[in-house]
């Protein structure tokens, strides 16, 4: 696998960690090759790339990939052309890897051996740059098959590669967390009060992930007038004083709990069995894994009609599908607490999160 992984943190590390655990459980010899330089600084607006969190057990995590040296590239590339593995999957989730990953990719299929297996978790990136598209292209003209999350990424890869094999699974479940915690015990351990219902915005803060509607939408009158409070939990990736702004301009301080430093792996139990819902308010999106923490932890969500977010969270059944707009997000927050939906959508969580197994994605990955 070529993959960001441990000491580097974020969804696409764990997602490939994960999948990797289960391809090795289910026999295979799994080798890891990440990055001893992922991003250039001016790529990376958060403060460390890096987790204080311990290795996962049992990986053969190699970091030898440097994302801007070509030279590295050749050497890299000719060692996993000579190590002749049967496949290599490869992810991608940012145009700017494509010159990596495309080098290394062209060097291995020399070897007239190796299978390539494209594992597309974005293929037109959400802060689009120039170059995007051509940096793109290089990466998938080496590509053998693909597979994606979503059919929103699907219909987009099928632009730059209309004859290839592609096919669509859905973001399995990160059951990587730890194991749901009672909602008292989670609301003590993060000093939050017992008798304060709580919605949850996780995740690295980006512009197009859409807090800003959220805070928007806290300022209903309807939502002050029930006493909801809302934890925003995750690092600012961006301009932290526009949302400082924001927040002293709508005057909701005082409806906010800001946990805004990064959340180890150890503590994210506790924020979504703290939440009684979960709100995703994306401007763009293709799929999201916080979908999956939130499945995971059995959680209903709120989540906003872009991308491929409605294929994993069907309106009525698992959260609420709603509009890019204050109005629409509050509309459900106060229909979730107004007329008490939270057990008639948490058991509709619990039926669907069957549906979303690493094994699956997996032995799809092998047929293919």
């Amino acid at each position: 696998m070529l993959s960001p992984a441990h000491p580097l943190r974020g969804g696409i590390a764990a997602f490939g960690e994960r999948l990797a655990s289960e391809l090795q459980a289910m026999g295979n010899e799994v080798v890891i090759h990440s990055f001893s330089l992922q991003y250039p600084n001016f790529l990376f607006p958060g403060k460390s790339q890096f987790s204080d969190d311990p290795p996962p057990e049992n990986l053969n995590i190699q970091t030898t990939v440097n994302s801007i040296n070509p030279f590295n590239w050749w050497t890299v590339g000719n060692q996993l052309r000579k190590a002749k593995f049967d496949l290599v999957i490869c992810a991608f989730w940012l145009p700017f890897m494509g010159p990596c990953l495309g080098t290394i990719l062209r060097r291995i299929k020399q070897n007239g051996h190796s299978k390539i297996v494209g594992l597309i978790h974005n293929i037109v990136p959400h802060e689009k740059r120039p170059g995007d598209r051509a940096f793109a292209k290089y990466f998938t003209a080496t590509v053998d098959v693909f597979v994606s999350m979503s059919a929103a990424v699907i219909t987009q890869l099928k632009t730059f590669e209309p004859n290839k094999p592609m096919l669509r699974s859905p973001h399995p479940i990160y059951d990587n967390y730890g194991e749901i915690v009672p909602q008292s015990v989670a609301k003590a351990h993060l000093k939050l009060a017992q008798d304060q219902s709580y919605l949850l915005f996780f995740g690295f803060i980006r512009a197009y992930k859409g807090l800003d509607v959220l805070l928007s939408a806290m300022n209903d009158e309807r939502i002050r007038a029930l006493g909801i409070q809302l934890i925003v939990a995750g690092e600012f990736y961006g301009d932290e004083d526009r949302y400082q702004q924001q927040i002293a301009t709508l005057g909701i301080a005082n409806q906010l709990e800001l946990h805004t430093q990064f959340i180890s792996n150890e503590a994210v139990k506790y924020y979504f069995s703290a939440a009684d819902l979960v709100v995703q308010p994306y401007k763009t999106a293709t799929q999201s894994g916080i979908s999956q923490i939130a499945y995971h932890f059995e959680r209903p969500m709120i989540v906003t009609n872009v991308g491929g977010l409605a294929e994993i969270v069907p309106n009525g059944e698992a959260g609420y599908v709603v509009e890019v707009n204050p109005k629409a997000i509050a509309d459900a927050i106060v229909d979730f607490y107004e007329n008490d939906r939270y057990d008639a959508l948490q058991a509709g969580v619990q039926r669907r999160k069957q549906l979303f197994s690493w094994t699956h994605l997996a032995e799809k990955i092998l047929r293919l």
